[in-house]
C-alpha cells in the first residue's frame, strides 16, 4: 500500500477516534420560530428537490469522505448503494491520488457502478492539474466538481503541502471541465472576502463546510510529532460561513458539523441549495453496517418532512421564510463579522 493509501486509512480510522455525536457547534445556538397552527401535513414530496439538473428525494446529501485505498473501495461501495436506495446525491472523497495511482480509481468508480444514474460528486484538490481533474470527473461521470480548499489541514499535516498559490489552476479547473464546480472548505468554514474574491472570478457554487464537525487539525494533529493543537481553534463556525455566503448571494451548500434533520433544516433556513452530511453517516455506516445507514437515512427523509409540517412549509422553496434567530454569543459573533 502506498504512503497516500496509508494516508487514507489513518483518516478513516481517526474520523472514528474522534467522532462525537454529542458534540455542540453553532447550530445549536440558532433557533426556529414554530408556528403553533402550521395548517399542513407530512408528505415526502414536500422534500423532494433537484441538484445539478437531476431531481433527488432529499436535499441532504452524502458529503465527501474517502477513497483510494482498500477499505475505502468497500466504503464507497456501500454508499453508492445507500444513495441509489434513498435517492439522494452522494459525494466523493479526494481523488488526486489518481494522478499518481490510477489503480486506485476502482475504489472512487465503485460509487458509481453502484449507482449508475444518481448524482455523484468527484473531488479534488485545488493544486490537481486541469487535465487530470477534467478525466477524473469524466471517468466517475460526475455531475459535479467539489475543489477542497484546506490550508489548515496542509499546515497540521507532516508531509503537508506548503504552497497555497492556488487561484491560476482553480481559474484552468474551471474553464476545463464540463460540469459545476463547487470551492468547498475542509471544516475550518468559508469566509466572505474568498466568497466575494471567487465569485468575482466566475465561481458559482460553494460549500461553506463550516467548524463544528470534523477537525481535520485535530487529525493531523495526532499523526503529527510537533504540538500543533493550536490550530484545532481556528476556523468560521457553520452558520457562520453560511450567512457570509447568503450575503454574497452565491448557489452554497451547508455542511460542517450536521448531526441531525433539525440541522439540516437550519441550513436550508440559511438558504443552503442542499446540505452535506460527512461523518454522521460514516460512522453509522462502520460502527454498524449498510442496512442500519440505509435505515438511518430514511428515517431522516421521513423526519425531514416532519420537521416541514411542523414548521409550517410544504415545499422546499418555503423553507428560507422560517424566521430564525440567535444565542447571544453567535449574535455578537454575526453583528462582529456580518
Amino acid at each position: 500500500m502506498s504512503k497516500r493509501s496509508e494516508r487514507k486509512e489513518e483518516h478513516l480510522a481517526l474520523a472514528q477516534m474522534f467522532f462525537n455525536k454529542k458534540k455542540s457547534n453553532s447550530f445549536d445556538q440558532m433557533q426556529l420560530l414554530r408556528p403553533a397552527l402550521p395548517e399542513t401535513k407530512v408528505d415526502l414530496n414536500s422534500i423532494q428537490t433537484s441538484l445539478f439538473g437531476k431531481q433527488v428525494a432529499a436535499p441532504f446529501f452524502i458529503n465527501a469522505m474517502t477513497g483510494g485505498s482498500t477499505k475505502s473501495l468497500g466504503i464507497n461501495r456501500a454508499l453508492g448503494e445507500v444513495a441509489r436506495k434513498t435517492k439522494i446525491a452522494l459525494a466523493l472523497g479526494s481523488a488526486s491520488i489518481l494522478v499518481k495511482e490510477k489503480d486506485q480509481l476502482e475504489s472512487f468508480d465503485v460509487a458509481r457502478e453502484a449507482n449508475p444514474d444518481g448524482i455523484v460528486i468527484a473531488n479534488v484538490n485545488p493544486a490537481t492539474p486541469a487535465s487530470s481533474s477534467k478525466e477524473i470527473v469524466e471517468q466517475l461521470q460526475a455531475d459535479a466538481l467539489q475543489i477542497h480548499l484546506n490550508t489548515v489541514q496542509e499546515i497540521a499535516m507532516p508531509e503537508g503541502d506548503r504552497n497555497f498559490t492556488w487561484l491560476e489552476n482553480l481559474q484552468e479547473i474551471r474553464q476545463t471541465v464540463t460540469v459545476p464546480v463547487i470551492i468547498k472548505e475542509v471544516g475550518f468554514g468559508l469566509d466572505q472576502a474568498t466568497i466575494h474574491h471567487l465569485k468575482n472570478e466566475g465561481f458559482t457554487w460553494f460549500d461553506v463546510a463550516g467548524k463544528g464537525g470534523t477537525n481535520f487539525a485535530e487529525i493531523e494533529n495526532s499523526r503529527n510529532q510537533l504540538d500543533l493543537s493550536y490550530l484545532e481553534e481556528l476556523g468560521l463556525s457553520t452558520v457562520i460561513s453560511a450567512l457570509m455566503a447568503q450575503k454574497e448571494a452565491v448557489n452554497f451548500i451547508v455542511s460542517g458539523g450536521v448531526r441531525n434533520p433539525l440541522d439540516v433544516l437550519k441550513g436550508l433556513v440559511l438558504g443552503g441549495k442542499a446540505v452535506g452530511v460527512a461523518n454522521t453517516f460514516l460512522q453509522a455506516l462502520t460502527e454498524h453496517d449498510q442496512d442500519y445507514l440505509l435505515q438511518m437515512i430514511k428515517n431522516w427523509q421521513q423526519q425531514l418532512a416532519a420537521l416541514f409540517a411542523v414548521y409550517g412549509v410544504s415545499e422546499i422553496k418555503q423553507v428560507t421564510k422560517i424566521k430564525s434567530y440567535f444565542d447571544l454569543p453567535l449574535k455578537t459573533e454575526i453583528e462582529q463579522l456580518i
